[in-house]
């Protein structure tokens, strides 16, 4: 693939960017050094190579399900501005 001021003005265009002058310069050869690394991978054989979907084999590892760190209703309470026995009182934010 050929990197021109068409595409430049075409991948500005759709990214809706504007660039100066010097910075399509820039932008032209990040992109040919960009499509000259993937031209470089097109050499590898890769057919015997699987798709890689997951980075592991593993799938849902989940950990039990386990109360540490239990704390009682007065030490929740505690630094709470407002409260009655069982529930944080708050501001009413939806009025009628």
């Amino acid at each position: 693939m050929k990197v021109n001021d068409a595409l430049i003005e075409k991948l500005a265009n759709l990214s809706r960017l504007e660039f100066e002058e010097s910075e399509k310069e820039e932008i032209k050869n990040d992109l040919e050094k960009m499509i000259g690394f993937i031209d470089k991978l097109n050499e590898l054989d890769t057919s015997g190579v699987e798709p890689l979907l997951h980075m592991s084999e593993n799938v849902n590892i989940f950990r039990k399900d386990e109360v540490k760190g239990e704390m009682s209703k007065e030490d929740v309470f505690k630094n709470a501005p407002l409260h009655d026995n069982d529930f944080f009182k708050v501001p009413k934010v939806i009025k009628k």
